[in-house]
């Protein structure tokens, strides 16, 4: 699978799906000359900029999930940066199409906010479907590397609770509720 970040008249760059050493999946960003890359037969456009890799129809009850539960979709860098340089506690989650955010992580945060405690604010942006808000929204849970799906807590404006998708793959939904949980007693 290949995501386009930007193309010009004489090269691609592209964010290539692959495996590394240790068979985990991973991206890998290569800039290759249009000539080389091949799309359906067709050479590589002049300025191919593709900002989405999934389609709305495909991922809208994904976001909708979540919204429906009170959270606001963070769509652009400035509703970001609104959103997470507050005083509030605020809960941040990174949505994702894969199979740990359908099975843990959305069940596990939806059950979480029936916690006695719960952050002021819930706030969720899409990766592979809100590009600009999700990169800003990586700014803000350095020194963690990009991972979706993911959940953060803020305090004040800092990150004080992060959970990589590492952190949510293979484990329940209710033992992501249990830690987030923990973690709102803690910072709530």
């Amino acid at each position: 699978m290949f995501a386009f970040q930007n193309a010009t008249e004489n090269h691609c760059l592209i964010k290539k799906h692959c495996k590394d050493a240790t068979n985990r999946h991973d991206w890998r960003q290569e800039l290759i000359p249009a000539s080389e890359f091949i799309i359906s037969s067709e050479l590589c456009i002049s300025n191919l900029t593709i900002k989405n890799m999934y389609p709305p129809e495909l991922t809208a009850p994904m976001k909708a999930q979540l919204v429906q539960a009170g959270f606001d979709s963070l769509e652009n860098v400035a509703a970001v940066d609104s959103a997470l340089n507050t005083n509030d506690t605020v809960l941040l989650v990174i949505n994702s199409v894969c199979g740990c955010a359908a099975g843990s992580m959305r069940p596990g945060v939806l059950a979480s906010l029936k916690h006695a405690k719960t952050p002021a604010k819930k706030v969720t942006v899409f990766a592979g479907v809100d590009g600009d808000a999700v990169a800003q929204a990586r700014k803000y849970t350095l020194p963690y590397p990009p991972s979706s799906p993911s959940i953060a807590i803020f305090k004040n404006g800092t990150l004080v609770h992060f959970l990589e998708r590492h952190h949510i793959e293979g484990r329940t939904a209710e033992m992501i509720a249990d830690n987030l949980a923990m973690a709102y007693d803690e910072f709530c």
